[in-house]
Parts: C-alpha cells; structure tokens; sequence
C-alpha cells in the first residue's frame, strides 16, 4: 500500500490525459479571507498536479461555508464542470452555531453530488482555532484546498471509467 496521500498525489499519463480538456470549479466561502486565498492557491496546485490547467477551472465565491451547497448545485446542474471542489473554513465560536454550519454545509454538498452525479469534494476546514485552521490551509498533505481538488479529480476519473 502506497503512503498516505499517493493514491490522490500520483496521476498517470493517461489519467492527466482524460483530465487535462475538462472543466472544474473551485467554490470559496470567504469568511475569512486570508484562509480563502490559501485554499484557493492549493486547490490550483491541486488541479495542476492532476494535469488540469488554470484555464480549464472556474472560479467562484460565496459569502461563507453554509452558501457551498447551493453554489455546487446551480455549478452542477448547469452541467458545464466535471466537478467542484467547495472550499471554506469554520471555527467554532462560544454558540451552536459551529454545528449547524459545518453539518448543514457537509450534507448539502453531499446532497448535491449524489443528486446531480456531478463529484463535489468537500473541503470546508472545522475546528476549534485560527492556528488549526492555518495548519489545514497550508502547502503541506494537511491542505485542505489541494486535497479538495485532487479528490474531486479522482471522482471525475471514476466516473468516466464506470459510465
């Protein structure tokens, strides 16, 4: 078995190929600003590696997390993406409202993806700091950005293969 992250990080010639002329999109609630711009470059390292380039993905904002699901949906049923990497961070405050954010955006975007057959990669950072946060929106295999578009990369390999 491959150390972790391999399986995500190594693309063949074959499957850069089958990816290179599709169409992405990156979604990006931005909240918090500087983390946007973070995840937002590591997505594009991650398209990149997959041999997708920046001219083959789109770009759009929300105002945070809870919008991702609905942006997925109008990107994903306009049927021009082969998937959509959504992207944000939440950091838990003093009230519920952590919660309610982080499950509803986590099941949105999963609805999304199981309703429309479009992949949606779910790369929303949750946790309890700013620390942990820039420690996820970073260059490293913990970039939640890069692996949101590696992920959503993968599928759309799985689904040419199986369709």
């Amino acid at each position: 078995m491959a150390e972790g992250g391999a399986f995500l990080e190594e693309f063949t010639d074959g499957e850069r190929e089958i990816l290179a002329p599709l169409r992405f999109a990156v979604v990006v609630g931005r909240f918090y600003e500087d983390l946007a711009r973070r995840l937002t470059a590591g997505a594009e390292a991650g398209f990149a590696l997959a041999g997708v380039t920046g001219s083959q993905v789109e770009h759009h904002s929300v105002p945070g997390a809870y919008e991702l699901p609905f942006a997925a949906k109008v990107l994903a049923e306009a049927g021009k993406v082969a998937g959509v990497a959504c992207l944000g961070v939440v950091i838990r405050g003093e009230t519920a409202h952590f919660d309610y954010v982080c499950a509803e955006s986590a099941r949105g975007i999963q609805d999304v993806q199981l309703a429309t057959g479009i992949p949606c990669a779910f790369g929303v950072i949750t946790c309890d700091t700013m620390d942990q946060a820039l420690a996820r929106a970073g260059g490293d295999k913990r970039d939640q950005g890069r692996n949101a578009a590696l992920t959503v990369a993968r599928m759309a390999l799985l689904k040419r293969r199986v369709a």
